[in-house]
């Protein structure tokens, strides 16, 4: 019992002997203890660098951190945010003088704006009105003839008869071509032929008349054609279309359109025109035969020439 009491009555005093040592040996400990970690900014930021937030901070050990300390920092470098401009290729083209292209100037002085000008007030002259002689321009090149509402050289005489001989020559049956529906027609090529054969290439031409008419299934324009100088025919071209993105083949379709037309008022392949010649031109090298669809198997007939091949798919003559 009394062994117990010693025990219990030493209990405070080994509780403080203990906590005096730790007292002692704080300072130890503390020199033993691992260094936290700091971020150290080795150089300084300006106003218009970027925030820290966008830099990544660098981690160093006790080692390091000593060392950064007895090191000293080093001088902060100005931050270029802007790339020098001086560097940069200029892209403006460097500014002529065009002083002397400008009309002289004159001794009339124009009115003050605060006053309205008088009846006998003469406008100032421009480089424009100054510039002309007559209803031209100095040193423009002479315009000739606006063949889209000319008329010049329209049945003014007939043309040589080598150029004639060209025009009205016969057709042979090897030119013309049928249709399955039974039109006869001259390929389109064959007409330029013609025409390069009586007037030489580059002797005719053709010349719009007006603005391409877009309807919401034809395409239509009026053309005139010049033969040597002079307005031989004018006539409309007009193409069906199917859908928008074949507008512009309908146009370019109508001039050849136009270009058979005209052709008519020359000679070029008048028979076709004549009915006597398209009665005897079937009769004589043509023949209307009976097909049947592949697919659809309804029947119909169609024409075609004696001396071609037969029908092919999707159509089998029967």
């Amino acid at each position: 019992m009394s062994l117990l009491a010693s025990t219990v009555r030493r209990a405070p005093n080994s509780l403080q002997l203990s906590t005096r040592n730790l007292s002692t040996t704080s300072a130890r400990l503390a020199d033993a203890a691992p260094i936290a970690s700091r971020y150290v900014r080795k150089t300084a930021v300006s106003a218009r660098a970027k925030p820290a937030a966008y830099s990544r901070p660098a981690t160093f050990n006790s080692a390091s951190s000593a060392a950064s300390r007895t090191r000293p920092a080093p001088a902060s470098r100005p931050v270029v945010d802007e790339f020098p401009e001086d560097l940069l290729p200029s892209t403006e083209p460097p500014i002529d003088d065009y002083a002397h292209l400008s009309a002289p100037p004159s001794a009339k002085v124009s009115p003050p704006l605060s006053e309205l000008p008088s009846e006998n007030y003469e406008p100032l002259p421009s480089a424009a009105t100054s510039a002309r002689i007559g209803s031209k321009l100095a040193g423009e090149a002479p315009v000739g003839l606006d063949w889209s509402t000319s008329f010049s050289g329209l049945s003014e005489k007939p043309f040589p008869k080598e150029a004639a001989d060209e025009l009205l020559k016969p057709l042979t049956p090897a030119d013309v071509e049928i249709k399955p529906d039974g039109l006869l027609y001259l390929p389109e090529i064959k007409y330029r032929r013609t025409l390069n054969a009586a007037f030489g290439p580059g002797g005719w031409g053709l010349a719009p008349r007006g603005e391409t008419d877009v309807g919401p299934r034809i395409v239509s324009r009026e053309w005139g054609l010049v033969c040597l100088g002079r307005l031989v025919s004018v006539a409309r071209g007009e193409q069906e279309y199917f859908d928008p993105s074949g507008i512009a083949t309908a146009t370019e379709a109508c001039k050849s359109n136009a270009l058979m037309r005209c052709c008519k008022d020359l000679g070029i392949a008048s028979e076709l025109w004549d009915p006597t010649f398209i009665r005897d031109f079937k009769k004589q090298h043509c023949v209307e035969v009976f097909v049947e669809h592949a697919v659809k198997k309804n029947k119909k007939k169609l024409w075609r020439k004696k001396n071609s091949d037969k029908f092919e798919y999707p159509w089998k003559e029967l």
